[in-house]
């Protein structure tokens, strides 16, 4: 005795809609999805035409669309319908999706070395004098707070 399977066939139009947005993971962006993660996150919002007029590479309409529609399968993305057109937004702040990826360049790249990221973060820059400063400060932040953490507890 054979089972019987029922198969529905969802119209191409439709199935985006029944894709099912990732678990937010820590942002993990292709160069192309950053560049238009980028335009969303300085321009606000844009529709699949205002993206691709701002990229730095010619990428056809349909291209920006699947990227776009990665990055909201993702969770990094959304949208609202305005007139025929779709605008994007963002869902995640550039700071905090920043932070994830130097953790895993750091963790990557450096094997788990702040020290080294930083040698090579700042090797091919030229710095300022309130940008030194600004990296000094959060230097002793971070220098106060590995002390607190490293001294032993107190005896009653």
């Amino acid at each position: 005795m054979g089972t019987s399977r029922t198969v529905v066939r969802v119209p191409r139009a439709r199935r985006r809609e029944f894709v099912r947005p990732a678990m937010v993971q820590p942002a993990q962006f292709t160069e192309r999805e950053l560049d238009v993660m980028s335009i969303l996150w300085r321009e606000g919002s844009g529709t699949v035409a205002e993206v691709r007029d701002e990229l730095p590479m010619e990428l056809g309409y349909t291209g920006v669309l699947k990227v776009l529609q990665i990055l909201e399968t993702k969770g990094l993305v959304s949208h609202t319908k305005e007139g025929r057109a779709y605008r994007y937004r963002a869902t995640t702040h550039p700071e905090i999706a920043g932070i994830r990826a130097m953790a895993r360049i750091v963790e990557k790249i450096f094997h788990g070395s702040s020290e080294r990221a930083l040698v090579g973060m700042l090797a091919e820059r030229e710095l300022d004098a309130d940008e030194v400063e600004r990296m000094k400060e959060i230097l002793d932040r971070a220098t106060r707070r590995s002390a607190v953490s490293e001294s032993p507890p107190e005896s009653p």
